[in-house]
């Protein structure tokens, strides 16, 4: 059953097959993807996200939903989280906007909504997010958001030719 979560101005649904030329525009543009950790050079390569998507439901590790504008129903983005740990009561938030909607204010409007989410439905305690430490428009909203540094995995990932930081952020429910 599909989930469908609604603020005044956005839809947030679950990914469909029919959004695959939605996700490849996002995960094959250059400013989305350059501190995104998935990328995709052809709609082919775009329908393993879009499995991705469907698996993280079927199996329960997760959950990610299209951003839609509800004035005309245009695609914005997508936000979910994943790699839930039922033991742990734990989750990995991610997010992605295209270009032309940064810097508006929609993900700091639907993070505290996937975040409450979790915590009801998916009896969440703890919310992780990751940024790389060059990304200071996603470490301003993170903290904006309640989320809490935690610290920097030091040259923990290689990306690019060069090995990167990541910062580690987390919210607990309260």
């Amino acid at each position: 059953m599909e989930t469908i979560l609604k603020t005044e101005k956005f839809e947030l649904r679950s990914f469909r097959p029919e959004d695959i030329n939605d996700v490849f525009k996002g995960l094959s543009d250059p400013q989305v993807i350059r501190y995104y950790g998935v990328s995709y050079q052809s709609l082919e390569e775009t329908k393993a996200q879009m499995d991705w998507f469907i698996d993280l439901e079927k199996n329960r590790t997760g959950q990610w939903w299209a951003i839609r504008l509800k004035s005309d129903n245009s695609f914005a983005g997508g936000i979910g989280f994943n790699h839930f740990q039922s033991q742990h009561y734990c989750a990995e938030m991610g997010f992605w906007l295209l270009p032309q909607f940064w810097g508006q204010g929609i993900l700091k409007e639907l993070i505290p909504l996937v975040f409450q989410y979790a915590v009801i439905n998916w009896n969440l305690h703890r919310m992780e997010a990751v940024a790389e430490t060059e990304n200071l428009q996603c470490i301003k909203l993170l903290e904006k958001t309640g989320f809490v540094f935690e610290g920097c995995r030091r040259e923990c990932e290689y990306k690019n030719g060069k090995f990167i930081d990541l910062n580690i952020y987390a919210k607990l429910a309260k």
